[in-house]
């Protein structure tokens, strides 16, 4: 496998370790190239509602491509400040709802610690439909953003040959990409660019979700999220998703498109390196510095 220059090659089998599953349907679709019109077998990402049943209560209902669901379940839970630890989840549970077409929804049976579900139920709110959108059904401006916890008082510097190697590692790790050209890629990248794990999605806040969701059951993935590690994602840089970082101690942001100027502005006060437009060779730094 061939490698920018001065990047160490892929650790294959960290990789191999959290390959997450493909989810697609195939169609048959009328492709047209030019004056050649054809049939031929596509491949579509699959989306389907998934709902979050927290204690035997409804809490929400989103669109997601149902792979990785369990690392979704528990990715949401932190960083919408449902628990605070990952050992206030004390078991998940899905139950898929189908018929004679296929799979039409899961359900997802979390059962979380009493004090958390306590403070859950006082401010639950409706959140139904939310893939597009980080606000449908809040009912506040005071629910839009989080009590965010003070881990870090100075904000990362990435190494700008480290973002070129991760850049070109990931595409590889897009296996529903690859095969659909429909869906985000989340990734967790060490300090010299090595991209250890990646989650997606058909949406870019449950492809996060997810891949925090993975980080949180695995030691070693939250050392590199806290300290010198960072998050790649194909997006733009939403400020829910500078938010969901900062809420589980995460130092840094790169993504492929642009950051809202909400979300520069929470990354300034949360410590969050965030830089976007990343392609190599190039970027724009909006908060943090690189070397």
């Amino acid at each position: 496998m061939s490698v920018t220059a001065g990047c160490a090659p892929l650790r294959v089998a960290e990789w191999d370790d959290t390959h997450p599953p493909v989810s697609a349907a195939v169609a048959t679709v009328t492709r047209v190239r030019g004056q050649a019109i054809e049939s031929v077998e596509d491949h579509l990402a699959d989306e389907v509602p998934v709902a979050f049943i927290y204690n035997g209560i409804s809490h929400v209902v989103m669109l997601a491509t149902p792979a990785d669901v369990e690392d979704f379940a528990l990715g949401f839970s932190l960083t919408e400040g449902i628990i605070t630890q990952p050992n206030q989840l004390y078991g998940i549970e899905l139950k898929t709802v189908s018929d004679a077409d296929g799979l039409k929804g899961i359900e997802v049976h979390i059962d979380v610690a009493t004090e958390q579900f306590v403070l859950l139920k006082e401010k639950r709110r409706n959140l139904v439909g939310r893939t597009g959108c980080g606000l449908c059904g809040a009912e506040s401006l005071q629910q839009v953003f989080k009590t965010i916890p003070t881990l870090h008082t100075q904000t990362l510097t990435l190494n700008r040959l480290a973002i070129d190697c991760a850049l070109q590692a990931l595409p590889s790790q897009q296996p529903l990409q690859q095969l659909t050209g429909a869906s985000h890629a989340c990734a967790l990248v060490d300090a010299a660019g090595h991209v250890l794990c990646v989650r997606e999605d058909v949406g870019r806040h449950n492809a996060l979700d997810k891949l925090l969701g993975t980080i949180a059951r695995q030691p070693q993935y939250r050392q590199h999220l806290q300290h010198t590690g960072w998050v790649l994602t194909t997006s733009r840089a939403s400020y829910e998703m500078v938010q969901k970082i900062a809420m589980v101690g995460g130092r840094a942001l790169v993504a492929l498109s642009a950051p809202t100027a909400l979300a520069v502005t929470l990354a300034q006060q949360h410590h969050v390196s965030l830089i976007g437009f990343a392609k190599p060779h190039q970027c724009v730094v909006y908060h943090g510095q690189l070397i």
